[in-house]
Parts: structure tokens; sequence; C-alpha cells
């Protein structure tokens, strides 16, 4: 291992990451790793980790390595492997843009969840396309305490469960999740998101992220809470050919999510990187002892 491991933190909307860069992926990132620099206490803190790596150089990218450079390599906040993070692929493309490996305009970057186009708007919002939404069929529901709702099955590439309430604080403590039925239709487990109407085309959501808790924002949460609620409205821009356009707030700002009638979504919003520094080399080689 190097001794000296250079590191990175950046947020979306208040969902914070650890960045490592790792072009040809040399760097060892067990899931103990991961755990421990995202910790708030004892490391550097952060709701998961962005491992920056060259697609050709990943063996879950290479195969991308043709339409996209770089592999956005996700690590939720305890060292679960994630298919997708929205918050951190615009974090991500930050990054490449503060390291000269991009441009203002238009990239390509690979994820578990397939490859995302990405536009580094002039302004500094940064939109991401997210894919498409699916919504598998069957009942979900989520209790917290005493109370129970319906929730909607939607899938961002990873999965989501998305219930309208009437309070966020009905939501209660989300650093736990919250249970869910049937445990089938999440084997893996899953993001929970509790919904409140602000206005037209205007929401407000908490989210339990599996793997990370309650967190300040979730990207993928946000376009599953805005095709939700969409359906709920009885929009589908497939069916009527106008784009559907919701505004979502988080507890850490606000994001923009368009769905198009093809079924694309797009999803806007700031992306910062706020310090770098170095990692402790034999720090790091503790943890992992």
């Amino acid at each position: 291992m190097s001794t000296r491991i250079a590191f990175l933190k950046g947020h979306g909307t208040e969902n914070d990451f650890v960045i490592v860069p790792d072009p040809e992926n040399a760097i060892d990132l067990p899931a103990s790793a991961v755990a421990a620099l995202c910790d708030r206490r004892a490391g550097i803190g952060g709701d998961g980790l962005l491992h920056v790596v060259r697609s050709a150089a990943h063996p879950e990218a290479a195969a991308m390595a043709a339409e996209a450079e770089w592999f956005m390599d996700y690590r939720n906040g305890d060292g679960s492997v994630a298919e997708m993070c929205g918050n951190g692929v615009r974090v991500f493309a930050r990054y490449l843009q503060r390291a000269g490996h991009t441009a203002e305009g238009d990239l390509a970057i690979a994820t578990r969840g397939g490859v995302k186009t990405v536009h580094l708007a002039k302004n500094g919002e940064v939109t991401v396309g997210m894919g498409r939404a699916l919504l598998p069929e069957g009942d979900v529901s989520v209790r917290v305490g005493e109370r129970g709702w319906p929730a909607r099955n939607v899938n961002m590439g990873n999965p989501h469960a998305v219930a309208f309430v009437t309070d966020l604080d009905h939501a209660g403590d989300l650093h736990i999740q919250p249970p869910f039925e049937p445990a089938a239709a999440y084997p893996d487990g899953v993001n929970i998101e509790f919904v409140v109407d602000r206005g037209p085309r205007h929401v407000a959501m908490r989210v339990h992220e599996r793997g990370s808790g309650e967190t300040r924002s979730c990207g993928t949460g946000a376009c599953a809470v805005a095709v939700a609620t969409a359906r709920r409205d009885g929009a589908d821009p497939a069916v009527t050919g106008t784009p559907s356009t919701y505004t979502v707030d988080v507890p850490g700002g606000t994001l923009v999510i368009t769905e198009h009638p093809d079924g694309e979504i797009e999803m806007t919003g700031p992306a910062v990187i706020v310090a770098e520094g170095e990692i402790d080399a034999a720090w790091l080689e503790g943890v992992l002892t």
C-alpha cells in the first residue's frame, strides 16, 4: 500500500462522501476499510465512499470502458456495495472536473447500474441521466411503531419503497431500517422514502438508505419519489407525451426531477467538493488487521 493515499470530501445536497481517487484500481478497499473511513467519529466521515477508478482497470466496469472512461465504484457507509447513488454521481462528476479529467458539458460515467450521462452546467448545477424507473407489481407496506402505510415499489437501479404520509415526523428515527412487507419484495434490503406534499408538483421527503441509515439526501430516492408521486397524481409521461417535473425537498436541499415521455429521468442539483488531503496509510492498515 502506498504511504500517500489521497482523498477528498464532497457532498450533493448534504449527502456526503469520502472520495478516493485510484485510477488504476491499486488500492484495496474492503468493507472494513470503507466503514472505518466513513465513520464520523473515528474516520473522515461520510454517507458513502466514491472509489474513482478507470473503467478499463476494474473487472466490474471493463465492459463499459468504451462508453465511459471512469467507473464509480460506490460503497455505502457500512462498506457494502451499492448499484447506484444519484447524489454520488454528481459529486463524482464534480471531482472529475476538479481533477482536470473533464470540463463543462457532457460526460459518461460507468456505474453498477449502467452508464449514466452527466451534464456539468456553467451555473454549477449538475444534471444526471438516471435511466428509467421500473415499477414492480405487488403490494408493499412499511411500518414505524404503530403506524403503517402502503408503499410504491420503485426500482431506480436500486430498490425503493415510497410511502406518502401526513407528517414527516411520523417516519421516526430512520437510522434503523423501518420494517417492510413482504420481505420477498426486497431480498437485499431497500431504501425507504417518506413523503409529504408541499404544493403542486412539489414534495418533501425523508429517507432511510440501506447501509447508511437516515441521510440528508438520496438522489435515486428523489427520482423514485417523483415517479411515485406522478403516478399517484395520474401523470404518466409515456401516456401524455409531456415531461413531468417535480421539485423534491430533502433535508439537505432541493433536487429537480424530470421524467420524459421515453421514460428517461433527469435529476438536477448541486455538487460541492469541500476538502482534500491524505489518508494516513498506517492508520488504514491498522483497521485492516
